[in-house]
């Protein structure tokens, strides 16, 4: 009877997406907010806001490409993510909101709408605050609870593209990075606000006596004091016995750029970065660009694209597409590509190795393919065999004509004899 209602209330949300179409009112679509959150630290904080932005810039300028046993595939579902998923945006933009919602607040969600046969159709982001997972303890299945304009819809999981963060058994909703920050970006505010406050404030002086005064000099030397700084400058009598010292707030850049520092490891710690793609120019210790990003590739985007990967092939393809050999895959060669010299000892090795084809290369250097029918085969080097292959069979002895060879070696064979 549960999963009855469920399904009820997922039916209604569907026909409140075909009603949207029908009718183009937008108050019919729940989270029509989306991600807009005031006074975020994204908004607020430079550094939060910069590696937010690489991350999410970086995942959705990489190319998704759908793929048939290692054949890349131009279908419906290809169009759908890269040009078009719904109505209202691009590709690039829905990937980008996704990664920017996955690391504000640790979950990105996307619905997957469906037709009649059970084909994906559109995609459409929902803000992380409108997203609720719950567990159905009948049969311990996962459903999400969206909170709409005309009350709550629930929909099955294979239904929502949920990315997210590290979690664990006991939970289901990623941890925010901003969460984990809390205390290192509230100490960053807190010296921040100090500094600006020490920095607003007039200056201050102390006025000394040699000897004890009554109240009625000692209000004249203020008063005469207090007109001479409005004035900002003047005559002012500095009688035997007084001194006037100003009580000295210098500003401290150090202090200021070791705080940043701190927060610049943490914040890269925390959303697993270089620490240089923070600008911080005191930790570079790469020998080249190359090295850098090798690294971030490795340890901070395969994670990340895997994780896409992984929900794209579980929740738009199909069981029996899967076992076809069709999958989702992001190129993130193109990040690994380095400079000219070591893509050219790459491209030399694997011409001469048989790895790739002419055009393969050309492809890779966004160059046309060449049309000569050598182009697309692949090559081996002349001094390179299997090591089966008969000696006699080589170069040098007798397929190509160099009797000389042959002979030295039939009259050596003749001698061990």
């Amino acid at each position: 009877m549960l999963l009855n209602f469920f399904g009820k209330i997922s039916g209604t949300f569907k026909a409140l997406l075909r009603q949207k179409r029908q009718t183009n009112k937008f108050s019919l679509w729940p989270g029509q907010t989306m991600l807009s959150l005031s006074n975020s630290n994204v908004e607020n904080n430079e550094m939060i806001f910069s590696v937010i932005s690489r991350l999410a810039n970086t995942l959705s300028s990489l190319p998704l490409k759908e793929y048939k046993n290692y054949e890349a595939q131009q279908g419906d579902l290809t169009e759908l993510l890269n040009n078009s998923p719904n109505e209202n945006m691009s590709g690039f933009e829905l990937l980008n909101q996704l990664e920017v919602a996955r690391n504000e607040t640790g979950n990105g969600y996307a619905l997957i709408e469906r037709d009649e046969r059970q084909q994906p159709i559109a995609v459409w982001p929902i803000g992380s605050s409108y997203v609720l997972p719950k567990i159905n303890t009948d049969d311990n299945s996962l459903w999400y609870f969206i909170t709409g304009l005309h009350g709550n819809l629930v929909v099955p999981n294979t239904d929502i593209i949920h990315v997210k963060h590290i979690t664990g058994p006991a939970r289901i909703l990623g941890i925010s990075p901003l969460d984990v920050l809390r205390n290192a970006l509230d100490f960053d505010g807190a010296v921040q606000k100090f500094s600006m406050n020490e920095m607003s404030k007039t200056d201050s002086f102390i006025l000394e006596y040699g000897a004890n005064v009554d109240e009625e000099k000692r209000q004249e030397v203020i008063d005469d004091f207090r007109r001479f700084k409005q004035e900002n400058g003047g005559v002012f009598f500095n009688e035997p016995g007084v001194k006037v010292k100003p009580i000295q707030r210098d500003f401290v850049p150090s202090d200021n750029a070791s705080t940043d520092q701190t927060t610049r490891i943490r914040i890269a710690n925390a959303f697993d970065i270089p620490v240089s793609f923070l600008n911080d120019i005191s930790s570079g210790s790469y020998s080249s660009n190359e090295q850098l990003m090798t690294q971030f590739v490795q340890m901070t985007l395969l994670p990340i694209v895997k994780q896409y990967e992984s929900e794209f092939n579980r929740k738009l393809l199909t069981k029996a597409d899967r076992s076809n050999g069709y999958y989702f895959k992001f190129n993130v060669n193109g990040l690994l590509r380095g400079d000219t010299q070591a893509r050219t000892a790459l491209y030399s090795t694997g011409l001469r190795s048989g790895v790739f084809t002419p055009n393969d290369v050309r492809r890779l250097e966004d160059m046309p393919p060449a049309n000569d029918e050598y182009a697309d085969k692949l090559w081996i080097s002349g001094d390179l065999y299997t090591i089966d292959t008969d000696p006699e069979q080589r170069k040098g002895v007798n397929n190509n004509g160099n009797e000389k060879a042959q002979t030295k070696i039939l009259a050596n064979e003749a001698g061990r004899k």
